[in-house]
């Protein structure tokens, strides 16, 4: 668990440390093109853990202890005195529209990394799993559609589906602006084509915190696995129980087995509980004591015991594929993705300003850290989709018309275009105090999402 701990820490300060690095890196590049004089690039805030002085203005280059941020601070008369011969180098001596500039290329540089992962993304190849159905529970959205079995998803409103996470994203996307229903295409294993009309009430959707498909009805096909352990993992919770490789588990708690998948999902729902465990081993039967471990995911804390079976493995792979495009259609489908999560971002930050979405949806540097971590121990090509949608958040996010962000500067920057001279002091100071009271607003809510994650 601790090894988990550290990876999902390492995957998070890389992935975070990039995302600030280029963002404060759009403001450095188009301030230091504009003739502004950059006093200080900072990545993080608070105690310096190394810098240096660059040769051109002396700009002091830092990598502080707290990396939830940065800054790029530029002479600026506001905020102290400015020497005649460099007033012309001040950032609030500049045009209004090369203050925008300056202040709009944080938030575009990450739109514009996002493109450039997103392309890499798509160059390397996606890895997925084949949309797939599986059997459809009675009384379900997705049963009263008509769906059945068998059927591959080849799209969603409009929109190819290639690989189960392309349909997720899909749906998600179509049902933030439903007008009730959700069109998909199916395709039986004859290659006959219907289309389905999903029923979807969006506001249930957006108060949701589990798997939106599997509340619909949708699944992928599963094998029927049976529930023989292949291996066990050396130190873990099965080997201290006695479990051994070739095991078949019969009962739990008295209660029959018959597939692997409902022994997870046993195992899943009794972290650290005593567990009453019958195996079938060389012809007889053993009555074991099975406690699984702790293991904390993004959804919450699982039990965890450290046994594998492979009867899966050529299923699996029988549908995996892997989506990837030429370089010119791949930047294409790069922006064409960067546009449409941007979209859905603003979607849902209005959703949630307006009540419509669950406020528990928001989620801080923990859960980020979780995701983090997943993405990057599932392959290069998910730890690039997952860079991708945090930087259009951090993009989207610093656009908001909210003091301290940079679409509040931007906000100012237009009222002084339209009444012709800058907003007073004290306006501008009282625009800082409210929203720095909404960003810690904010932050405390993603933080205390975490915690009710993180102990269940």
């Amino acid at each position: 668990m601790f090894g988990s701990f550290l990876f999902n820490a390492l995957a998070f300060v890389v992935a975070l440390g990039a995302l600030i690095a280029i963002h404060e890196f759009g403001h450095f590049w188009v301030a230091r093109k504009s003739g502004v004089k950059v006093l200080r690039f900072s990545i993080g805030f608070g105690k310096p853990l190394f810098s240096r002085r660059g040769k051109k203005d002396e700009t002091e280059y830092v990598l502080a202890a707290i990396p939830l941020g940065g800054y790029v601070k530029m002479l600026d008369e506001r905020e102290g005195p400015v020497p005649a011969h460099e007033r012309h180098r001040a950032f609030n001596t500049q045009s209004v529209w090369t203050r925008i500039a300056i202040v709009a290329a944080g938030p575009v540089a990450n739109f514009l990394l996002a493109i450039a992962a997103y392309w890499l993304m798509f160059v390397i190849g996606i890895s997925g799993i084949k949309p797939l159905l599986g059997d459809v529970p009675p009384d379900t959205p997705a049963a009263q559609a008509g769906f059945v079995a068998g059927e591959t998803v080849v799209s969603v409103a409009g929109s190819e589906t290639r690989t189960w996470n392309d349909v997720r994203m899909a749906v998600l996307d179509s049902a933030m602006g439903s007008d009730g229903t959700i069109a998909l295409v199916t395709e039986s294993s004859t290659g006959e084509q219907h289309t389905r009309y999903l029923p979807v009430d969006s506001a249930q959707v957006l108060q949701g915190q589990g798997d939106l498909l599997a509340e619909m009805g949708l699944g992928l096909q599963m094998p029927d696995i049976e529930p023989v352990i292949a291996g066990v993992q050396p130190d873990g919770a099965a080997q201290a129980a006695g479990m051994q490789a070739g095991d078949r588990i019969l009962a739990v708690n008295g209660q029959a087995v018959d597939s692997w998948q409902s022994w997870v999902e046993t195992v899943r729902a009794s972290p650290q509980k005593a567990l009453d465990v019958l195996v079938g081993r060389d012809g007889g039967e053993l009555a074991l004591t099975l406690i699984p471990a702790a293991r904390e995911t993004a959804s919450g804390t699982i039990g965890f015991i450290g046994v594998w079976e492979d009867a899966s493995r050529e299923w699996f792979d029988s549908l995996r594929t892997t989506v990837s495009f030429g370089p010119l259609e791949a930047l294409s489908s790069a922006a064409l993705r960067t546009w449409d999560m941007s979209a859905m971002t603003v979607q849902m930050i209005g959703k949630l300003i307006t009540g419509q979405a669950s406020i528990d949806n928001i989620s801080g540097p923990i859960t980020i850290a979780q995701f983090a971590g997943q993405s990057a121990s599932i392959g290069i090509d998910h730890f690039l989709g997952f860079l991708a949608l945090i930087s259009i958040s951090l993009g989207v996010l610093n656009l908001l018309p909210v003091p301290v962000l940079d679409g509040g500067h931007l906000l100012y920057f237009f009222i002084e275009i339209i009444k012709g001279k800058p907003l007073s002091e004290r306006a501008q100071l009282f625009g800082q105090q409210l929203g720095m009271l909404l960003l810690v607003g904010m932050m405390s809510i993603a933080f205390y999402n975490d915690v009710v994650r993180l102990v269940g």
